[in-house]
């Protein structure tokens, strides 16, 4: 009996040790103490002692250990890693890791989380939405931009430019607005409800561009010459990467420049000629300065002994002989400035180099370090904004409509899809906001900012489809009174650009999450790479052993946590969410388990396996999406009458996850692994469901019945209830219809008959013969009539009105007049 209590003893202990990732000196120190039990009760022998001794003290006798463990381990895995490239390591250290990483490591610290500070507006980023902000929406007419114009009207350009719209990331001393990111977010999202060409247009020049990449890395003498002028609008400047060669693979960019000396403004100057094709480049038709990447050449040594410097950016103005632009692109009847640029042998400074000649080469570490801020601010805020109106109009809008008697959004098909447009703004609005919190608080989050980007931008596509679909011919009618289809069509160009979305969840999300997340990845990777092999050796031991320590304990938690349930795992608050934050600790503990056995069955291969990385990159992102959901339901007071959103949105995302690490086990290379990996995190199989039917109807109820948490879903968007603004007369009506809706049922009442609920203003004539209404209250069933017809009508045109070329539609009409 002694000796079974030792045992179980010795098991358990081992077992709470791994659990709780003790060091190898502890789990050594604890496990003498236990010999030395086991010796005094006569339970552990001489033989005993000599293998705990075999095991123990080489472990822990450093030297021995390097030498005879971790030597050849590191030789071995030098090896079998693919040799990292330069862009590929750049990409790597640009950015900051944040609470991504706690979601990658195992055990996430809620209480961190919570503790994060909500982010706020200042006085002057408030004042900026309520003014500029609102009156430029109440300016702007998409369909005069889109279908007229196929440009923003010249008072609205100039607009912008004189309340600095272009100048939001730019500091005050330089004459800037200086904004946060989440004011800048804020912007955004309300711009996209007046129409996404508007906020694309401001958007870009405050995310990757010019402007940027000065503030950050630009000589003084250029951050005081154009930054002053990017902020009056006198630059309007565009960056040049995509070539029709490269481009998801933009390190590959064949432009490129050559060092020499030549002429520049009659005098010889050491300088670079530059040949470029690029396209796809936002705002380059209107540009007067163009930033530019491409790959400089010092084939005579003018600068050193490097022949191929690397990626380069620098700043060309486009007024320079050579320089073409002007022509456009079309993408998607979304008419934001879009076109090719070229260039040909032309001739610059290397002053033009944005830093200066000791920044040639740097480009590419530039850029990405760049684009893990703003790829977390603009699409993901466009996208969080077009779903955040797309969810009010939708909801008043299936409130509003009526068919087989009953308002459609009664109806369960229209319910489902409700769900999902309401489900998702709460939590798209959420990401924004815990997003670009984190950069205000000076991280660079650059494997969030991917998470953001795509799962938003695909968000917004599939919130749209949905609206569309509930509109039905509302929605597939164009003119001046439809507030989808613009949006719906131009839906794959936010999945495109910045990375395109296919790219960025097979290779970029979990790409650089294993690598930046992992406690001890990282550290391997460099000590492989390091030619010093003593330091080396050194640091890979360390890492080595913690892995070891850090995958055992995760395998042992994974299992402890699947018989259980997870259900002993502490959680910050013991209310309804207290099931969520348990389950999020489990996954993400097979997420570092599942990532640890990937990287050791597949070694290098993981870079190839495109679809398993996907997949654990599906379970990293769903994780931090559910986080800034309970995130923001506690920053709002976790509001009772809320809850229904956060259901749906956390349920959602725990559903994908478990689907994700399902997909993964059963596609998993090595059968026998992904037995075994099945064994461990799913013992009993998938329990999880999507939100239930139940859920669906509140959140569909939410969205068409006007409340406090209503309003918080449509939180800082344009709804000013006043002529032109589409979304906003939907929201007068809204209130129209369902006022009226009981002065409706008294006038069926008393003429005893059930009347449709359309020509109300006739129903008002009717109550008012009947003298069961007053006059107020036919007025309101009048007004509420016109708001309903608008609410449901759509545009029609003559056939002229309609022609791409009017001009040669009137030509051909005078032609048959004559003719006739």
């Amino acid at each position: 009996m002694e000796m079974l209590i030792w045992v179980a003893s010795a098991v358990t202990l081992s077992w709470f040790m791994a659990y709780h990732r003790a060091s190898l000196s502890t789990y050594t120190a604890c496990f003498t103490i236990l010999m030395v039990i086991g010796s005094v009760f006569q339970l552990v022998s001489i033989a005993g002692w000599i293998i705990f001794a075999l095991i123990a003290a080489p472990l822990n006798v450093t030297s021995f250990r390097k030498e005879h463990v971790s030597k050849p381990l590191l030789k071995m895995f030098k090896g079998i890693m693919p040799e990292m490239s330069r862009t590929e390591k750049e990409a790597i250290d640009a950015g900051t890791t944040w609470f991504d990483a706690d979601l990658f490591r195992g055990n996430p610290d809620w209480k961190k989380l919570h503790n994060f500070p909500k982010p706020r507006l200042s006085a002057e980023e408030q004042a900026f939405l309520d003014g500029p902000v609102e009156e430029v929406c109440r300016m702007h007419d998409e369909w005069d931009t889109t279908h007229e114009r196929a440009d923003l009207a010249p008072e609205i350009w100039q607009f912008l430019k004189d309340n600095k719209f272009f100048a939001m990331i730019i500091k005050k001393q330089y004459g800037g607005l200086e904004f946060s990111a989440y004011a800048q977010s804020r912007v955004l999202q309300k711009l996209t409800t007046a129409g996404s060409t508007l906020a694309s247009t401001v958007g870009v020049p405050n995310s990757l561009g010019p402007g940027e990449l000065l503030q950050h890395y630009g000589t003084k003498e250029q951050q005081d010459y154009y930054l002053p002028r990017l902020v009056v609008g006198d630059e309007i400047p565009c960056f040049a990467l995509t070539n029709p060669e490269a481009g998801s693979d933009a390190g590959a960019i064949p432009d490129f420049g050559v060092v020499c000396k030549g002429e520049f403004e009659g005098k010889e100057v050491l300088g670079m000629r530059l040949t470029w094709d690029k396209r796809y480049i936002t705002l380059a038709p209107v540009a007067t300065v163009l930033g530019l990447a491409f790959k400089l050449q010092d084939p005579d040594g003018l600068l050193g002994d490097e022949k191929d410097l690397g990626i380069t950016c620098a700043l060309i103005p486009t007024d320079i002989e050579g320089v073409k632009v002007g022509r456009r692109h079309f993408p998607l009847n979304v008419t934001f400035q879009n076109g090719p640029t070229q260039g040909k042998d032309i001739f610059v400074p290397l002053d033009y180099i944005i830093g200066g000649p000791e920044m040639a080469g740097q480009g590419w570490r530039m850029l990405v370090e760049c684009l893990s801020v703003g790829r977390a601010i603009t699409l993901p805020s466009t996208s969080a904004g077009g779903v955040k109106s797309v969810a009010m109009a939708t909801g008043a809008y299936s409130r509003i409509r009526r068919q087989f008697k009953l308002p459609i959004g009664k109806m369960e098909g229209i319910e489902e899809a409700l769900a999902r447009i309401g489900g998702n703004a709460y939590l798209m609005d959420a990401v924004t906001t815990l997003s670009t919190g984190a950069i205000d608080l000076g991280e660079k989050p650059s494997v969030i900012s991917a998470i953001a980007k795509y799962h938003l931008t695909e968000k917004m596509r599939d919130c749209v489809s949905d609206s569309m679909d509930i509109h039905g011919g509302k929605g597939i009618c164009m003119g001046p009174n439809n507030y989808l289809a613009r949006g719906y069509q131009g839906a794959p160009v936010a999945i495109t650009v910045e990375g395109a979305n296919i790219l960025t969840r097979s290779m970029i999300i979990y790409g650089q999450g294993a690598i930046r997340c992992h406690p001890y990845v990282l550290a391997e990777l460099e000590a492989a790479g390091n030619s010093n092999f003593e330091q080396a050796l050194n640091d890979f031991d360390h890492a080595l052993f913690g892995h070891i320590g850090f995958a055992t304990s995760n395998i042992l938690r994974s299992l402890w946590m699947s018989l259980t349930g997870a259900r002993a795992v502490n959680a910050p608050y013991q209310d309804r969410t207290k099931r969520y934050y348990q389950l999020m600790t489990r996954f993400s503990t097979n997420l570092a388990m599942l990532s640890d056995i990937a990287m050791l069955s597949l070694g290098g291969d993981l870079k190839r396996k495109e679809r398993i990385s996907a997949r654990l990159g599906d379970v990293l992102s769903y994780l931090y999406l559910a986080s800034a959901t309970l995130k923001r339901f506690n920053d709002e007071g976790r509001q009772t009458a809320d809850f229904p959103l956060v259901q749906w949105a956390v349920e959602d995302c725990l559903y994908k996850v478990q689907q994700a690490i399902d997909e993964l086990i059963t596609n998993f290379p090595n059968k026998l692994v992904g037995f075994t990996l099945r064994a461990i995190v799913m013992p009993f199989g998938k329990w999880l469901t999507k939100p239930s039917d139940k859920t669906d109807h509140k959140v569909a109820r939410i969205l068409q019945t006007p409340s406090e948490t209503r309003n918080r879903i449509g939180q800082g968007q344009y709804l000013a209830r006043e002529e032109g603004n589409i979304v906003g007369q939907l929201e007068q009506t809204l209130d129209d219809i369902i006022a009226v809706e009981p002065i409706f049922d008294k006038v069926c009442q008393a003429v005893g008959e059930k009347l449709p609920f359309f020509r109300l203003n006739e129903i008002a004539d009717i109550g008012l013969d009947a003298n069961v209404i007053t006059e107020d209250e036919a007025s309101l069933l009048r007004r509420a009539e016109l708001g309903r017809k608008a609410a449901i009508d759509v545009d029609d045109f003559e056939p002229a009105d309609l022609a791409a070329n009017k001009s040669l539609l009137e030509q051909v009409k005078q032609s048959q007049e004559h003719a006739a």
